[in-house]
């Protein structure tokens, strides 16, 4: 048992370690990513339980939600790969700087930190007012972010 977990938790750190080195900080932004998923979900259980609010349809309704999360981040990164290919072998006069992937994923890592946040009041911590403030305006630059770059291309 202990030989299997070894072998589990070495594919992973090599998996990690693979998919940091091929895609640089993007990769340390997807792992972040998905650090802060599972704390919020870890998180977001424990303060359930505390409250005795804990369900499993509920659970279940958060894991589909981190499904979706995932879903909108493949798709944020294979548009990415998409257009920077065919900004620089078609030529169609346009450039791609590959930034739907960071921007996705700085939003949701901002907005999932939040979350935590909340999850941390519940549980009885006191969360400093100054850092829900600074989450949310960084929230809301990478949001600015997004959508000044989304008028530059049209």
């Amino acid at each position: 048992m202990k030989e299997n977990l070894m072998t589990v938790k070495t594919a992973l750190a090599a998996a990690g370690t693979a998919l940091g080195a091929f895609l640089g900080w993007k990769g340390v932004m997807l792992m972040a990513w998905a650090a802060v998923m599972a704390l919020d979900y870890v998180t977001g259980t424990l303060a359930a339980c505390k409250a005795g609010q804990w369900s499993s349809a509920t659970a279940r309704e958060g894991l589909w939600h981190k499904g979706g999360m995932i879903a909108v981040v493949l798709v944020a990164a294979i548009t990415d790969w998409v257009m920077v290919v065919i900004a620089a072998y078609i030529p169609l006069g346009i450039q791609w700087p590959g930034i739907l992937l960071p921007l996705v994923l700085a939003w949701y890592i901002l907005t999932e930190l939040g979350s935590v946040l909340e999850n941390a009041a519940a549980l009885g911590a006191k969360v400093p007012n100054w850092l829900i403030k600074l989450l949310k305006a960084s929230a809301d630059l990478v949001e600015a972010a997004g959508e000044d770059a989304n008028q530059k291309e049209q």
